[in-house]
């Protein structure tokens, strides 16, 4: 949701009822009403759930996702964590461009991306804002 939205992401969600276990799970990592990207996949994988009902859960208790593993959000000041300058190798740009549709890739195929040809996800977030594949969708939701 856009940074507008804050305060309506459960508005995303009529439809889903808040999990007593995940929210208090949420409730032990979140600071300030803030959910950390890396936090909620450990929670994730943690609980056994798949990281969009984390996402749904976040969102149901009105929790902002920041530092995105991909760079591409939630940062302070600038709210994106991008090296403009990364060299990106022939062989990357050639991966992320097959692997993208119409202009986009899933965060989840980034991210495997980036371990097979074994780069940081911040790396990988840099490449594909350089070579100007937009990341969508979130694994979280968030986008």
């Amino acid at each position: 949701m856009a940074h507008e939205d804050k305060g309506h992401y459960a508005d995303k969600h009529p439809d889903h009822k808040t999990d007593p276990v995940i929210a208090a799970k949420l409730q032990e990592i979140t600071k300030e009403n803030q959910l950390n990207c890396a936090a909620a996949h450990k929670a994730a994988a943690e609980l056994g759930v798949v990281p969009k009902e984390i996402g749904i859960q976040a969102d149901l208790m009105e929790l902002r996702i920041v530092k995105c593993q991909l760079g591409l959000f939630g940062y302070e000041p600038e709210q994106k964590r991008i090296d403009p300058g990364i060299d990106v190798s022939e062989d990357l740009w050639a991966k992320i461009e097959n692997q993208s549709i119409d202009g986009r890739i899933s965060c989840r195929e980034s991210w495997n991306i980036a371990k097979e040809f074994k780069i940081s996800r911040l790396d990988m977030g840099s490449a594909c804002e350089k070579i100007g594949i937009r990341v969508k969708p979130c694994q979280l939701g968030a986008f």
